[in-house]
Parts: C-alpha cells; sequence; structure tokens
C-alpha cells in the first residue's frame, strides 16, 4: 500500500520540494526559519518530521492557513513585524511582502534623511561597522609581488 507522495506543494505561494520534512521545507518560505516552522507544526499537531508531499490535502491547507496567519497563532514576541507602521498591528510577513515592507522602510528612513537613511543612500555601512578596511568599491588595492630577480 504505497501512498504517493507530491514533487511539489505549494504554500504560503512558494514552492516546496515535497521531498523533504514538513519542518525543513516550510524554512524554505522567506520569513519562517527552522524555529517557525516546528512551532507551526506542533500548534497544528503535525509531526515536523514527516514528508510533505505524504500528507493530506486538509493538512497541507491547514499548514497554508497557519503560515499566512501565523500572528493569529503566534505571541507578539515571535512575530517579524511587530507594532507595524501603517497599521500599529503586529503582523508576520512572508514572501515578497517581506522584501516590499523592508524596502518601504528603508525608502522611509531615506526620506526622512535620518542617520541611517544617509548612510543607505550613500552605500555605506549603516549598523556602526568600521570602513576603513572593509566596505570598499571598485579594484582591490593591495600588496604587489615584486617580479622575480632576473640574475637568479
Amino acid at each position: 500500500m504505497s501512498q504517493e507522495i507530491r514533487a511539489i506543494v505549494r504554500i504560503g505561494d512558494t514552492d516546496l520540494d515535497g521531498n523533504k520534512q514538513v519542518a525543513y521545507a516550510l524554512a524554505k518560505i522567506r520569513g519562517i526559519g527552522i524555529a517557525s516552522a516546528y512551532a507551526i507544526c506542533w500548534k497544528l499537531g503535525i509531526d515536523p518530521h514527516a514528508i510533505l508531499g505524504a500528507l493530506p490535502e486538509d493538512q497541507i491547507n491547514k499548514l497554508d492557513w497557519a503560515v499566512r496567519n501565523l500572528h493569529e497563532l503566534a505571541p507578539a514576541w515571535f512575530l517579524n513585524r511587530r507594532k507595524d507602521p501603517e497599521t500599529g498591528r503586529d503582523l508576520h510577513l512572508i514572501g515578497s511582502e517581506l522584501v516590499l515592507a523592508a524596502k518601504r522602510d528603508v525608502d522611509l528612513m531615506k526620506k526622512l534623511k535620518s542617520w541611517k537613511g544617509v548612510r543607505h543612500s550613500l552605500g555605506l555601512k549603516v549598523r556602526g561597522q568600521r570602513t576603513v578596511t572593509t566596505g570598499r568599491f571598485g579594484a582591490t588595492a593591495g600588496v604587489t609581488k615584486k617580479k622575480a630577480a632576473a640574475g637568479k
């Protein structure tokens, strides 16, 4: 009695490998890590070590709902966008929403001309790293070897 395993499973607008374990497959979604994937599985009562492609359709639908609505399942400290500036709500963004939110945040910093925004606009390090030796642009400037002595 063999059960057919789907090669590709679509959860959270992302195509996931159906041959992987549920927790590790879910971690391939941008915004969901290993800890989040295990938490989702435990909350829904799904074995995190089961093969994703072998799960029944209703469990896959539950996983999809949980990934999209993690802010309803998890406490606020577990989410990746607490107190969203636009809505004021605690959210957990995934996929392209997460990328666009980060880009909007950087654009807002640039518009406000905050210190971080100025550093972003100049293409410099933002979080206080040193820039004397790292983060350089253009060709590498290093030590060059002298040509070998011709007389030897």
